[in-house]
C-alpha cells in the first residue's frame, strides 16, 4: 500500500538493515521509547488503582464502567478535532504540553485520595480531564512515530511502541496490586504523576535536526470534512477502522469484566487482579514482538486475529477454574494486541503525512471513543447477568464484527474464501474469484 507522496520526500534512514529492533537505531526514538516506558508503568499502575478503588467506592461493576466511559467520552466527542490540531501543530512541543498535563492530574489524584477526601466522582471527574487531554495526545503521538524514524522503519515502530506498553502492563498491575494492599491506592497515582517527567525530559532532549520532515497542514475551513472524506473514499482505511471500532467498543472492556470475576467468581482481591492484567499483558508482549518481526500488515491477519480474539473470549468466560481462565488470557492479550498494531500499522502506512493526524484521530476516536457506548452496557450486562455472560456478549459481538468485515473486504478485493481440506495444504485461503474454472479444473 502506498504510504503517499508526502512520505518519499523523508529522509531515508542510514541503515536499510530490518530487525525486530531495527527503529532503535534512531537517538531520537530511544529517547521517545525510554520516557514512554517510565509513564506506561505508572499508567498501567493507575488504571489498576483506579478500578479498584471505585470498585472499593462503590460495590458495582457499572461504577467501573463509568469510569471508563468518561475516560473515553472526550475521544468519542472531539476526537476529530485533536487530530485537525495535531496536523496543524508541531509534535514534539505540542507533545510536551500533553504529557506534562496528564502527569498534573494523576498527581491530583494522589492529593485527594492521600488525604483521605477521595469521593467517587473525584476520579469520575479525574477520569474525563485526562480524557480531554488525550483527544490531542493521541494522534499527535501516532503521528510524530514517522517523525523520528521515517517511513521505512514505521511499521517496527509501530510494534514497539505496542511492545513498549505491553512490557509496562508487565510491570504495572503487579506492583500496583502489591502497592494497594500494602498502602493503598494513593501511592500508585502518585508513582503516576511523577512518571511523566520521563517522556517530557525525552521529549526536551530530542535533537530537532534529525526528525523527519513532515508536511503540516495550513489552517483552513473545512479540513475536519476533508479527512472524513478521505477516509470514507478509501476501502483500506475506512473497513480496519470499523472493524477495531466494533472491537474497541464491546471486546475491550476488561476492567469490567476482570474485577468482576475476581469480586464475584474467584473472591480474589487486588493482587489477584494485577496478576491477571500481567498475564493478558504477557500475550499482548508476545503479539507485539512478532509483529515487530513481521515485513508486511495484511489485513486478512487483522481479520483472522480479530475473529480469533472474539471467539477465544467467548471460550474463556465458560472456564471452569481459575487458572484455565487465567491462562487462557494470554492468547487473547496475544490476539487482541495483534489486531491494534495491524490496524494502526496498515492505516498509517496507507495515509498521506499530510492526513495522518485526522486519519489516526478517526482511527483513535473509534477505537477507544466506542467505550462510552460499550463500557456502560456490557457493565450493566455483567452486573445484571454475571460476569461469564458479560464476557461472552463483548467476544461474540467482536467475532460477528470479524466475520462481517472480512466478508465485506473479500467483495470490496474481488477475492473469495476456498477451502481445501487436503494434508499439507492451507486449509483456508482468498483467491480472486476469476480463478474459479481454473481452481475447480485442478481439483
Amino acid at each position: 500500500m502506498s504510504t503517499g507522496s508526502g512520505a518519499d520526500s523523508a529522509p531515508a534512514p542510514t541503515s536499510t538493515t530490518t530487525s525486530m529492533f531495527s527503529s532503535l537505531r534512531n537517538r531520537n526514538y530511544r529517547l521517545f521509547a525510554s520516557g514512554q516506558v517510565v509513564s506506561n508503568t505508572g499508567t498501567w499502575m493507575q488504571r489498576i488503582a483506579q478500578d479498584w478503588l471505585v470498585l472499593s467506592l462503590t460495590g458495582s461493576a457499572s461504577a467501573v464502567g463509568v469510569t471508563i466511559a468518561l475516560q473515553f467520552l472526550p475521544m468519542l466527542l472531539f476526537g476529530l478535532y485533536g487530530g485537525v490540531i495535531a496536523d496543524r501543530c508541531r509534535k514534539r512541543p505540542l507533545l510536551i504540553a500533553t504529557q506534562s498535563a496528564m502527569g498534573v492530574t494523576g498527581l491530583a489524584l494522589a492529593v485527594l485520595t492521600l488525604s483521605g477526601n477521595v469521593e467517587v466522582w473525584h476520579v469520575y471527574a479525574t477520569a474525563f480531564v485526562g480524557g480531554l487531554v488525550t483527544v490531542v495526545d493521541n494522534p499527535a503521538r501516532q503521528s510524530f512515530v514517522v517523525e523520528m524514524v521515517g517511513p521505512d522503519d514505521l511499521r517496527n515502530a509501530v510494534s514497539l511502541n505496542s511492545a513498549n506498553f505491553q512490557s509496562a502492563r508487565l510491570i504495572g498491575p503487579a506492583v500496583a496490586g502489591a502497592m494497594i494492599t500494602a498502602f493503598g491506592s494513593g501511592y500508585a497515582f502518585l508513582f503516576n504523576g511523577l512518571s511523566f517527567v520521563a517522556p517530557v525530559a525525552g521529549l526536551l532532549l530530542m535533537r530537532t535536526a534529525e526528525l523527519h520532515k513532515v508536511e503540516r497542514a495550513p489552517r483552513g475551513k473545512g479540513q475536519l470534512r476533508e479527512g472524513l472524506r478521505y477516509v470514507a473514499g478509501r476501502p483500506e482505511l475506512i473497513w480496519p477502522i470499523v472493524l477495531v471500532g466494533f472491537i474497541g467498543t464491546f471486546g475491550f472492556n476488561f476492567p469490567i469484566w476482570l474485577s468482576a470475576f475476581v469480586d464475584d467468581v474467584f473472591e480474589g482481591g487486588p493482587g489477584m487482579y494485577g496478576w491477571l492484567n500481567t498475564l493478558m499483558a504477557a500475550g499482548s508482549l508476545a503479539g507485539a514482538l512478532l509483529a515487530a518481526r513481521r515485513g508486511t500488515s495484511r489485513l486478512r491477519l487483522l481479520v483472522g486475529a480479530a475473529l480469533a480474539f472474539g471467539v477465544l473470549e467467548v471460550v474463556a468466560s465458560f472456564a471452569p477454574t481459575f487458572w484455565i481462565f487465567a491462562m487462557l488470557l494470554v492468547p487473547i492479550g496475544m490476539f487482541g494486541l495483534t489486531v491494534n498494531v495491524t490496524a494502526n500499522s496498515s492505516v498509517q502506512l496507507a495515509t498521506d503525512p499530510a492526513m495522518r493526524g485526522r486519519v489516526m484521530s478517526l482511527f483513535m476516536m473509534v477505537f477507544t471513543g466506542g467505550t462510552p457506548l460499550g463500557a456502560p452496557l456490557l457493565g450493566w450486562i455483567t452486573d445484571t447477568y454475571g460476569p461469564r455472560v458479560g464476557f461472552a456478549a463483548g467476544g461474540a459481538f467482536s467475532a460477528l464484527a470479524a466475520v462481517g468485515v472480512g466478508v465485506v473486504l473479500a467483495r470490496v478485493g474481488g477475492l473469495r474464501m476456498k477451502l481445501d481440506l487436503r494434508p499439507g495444504r492451507q486449509h483456508v485461503r482468498f483467491v480472486p474469484r476469476e480463478e474459479r474454472g481454473e481452481l475447480a479444473a485442478a481439483a
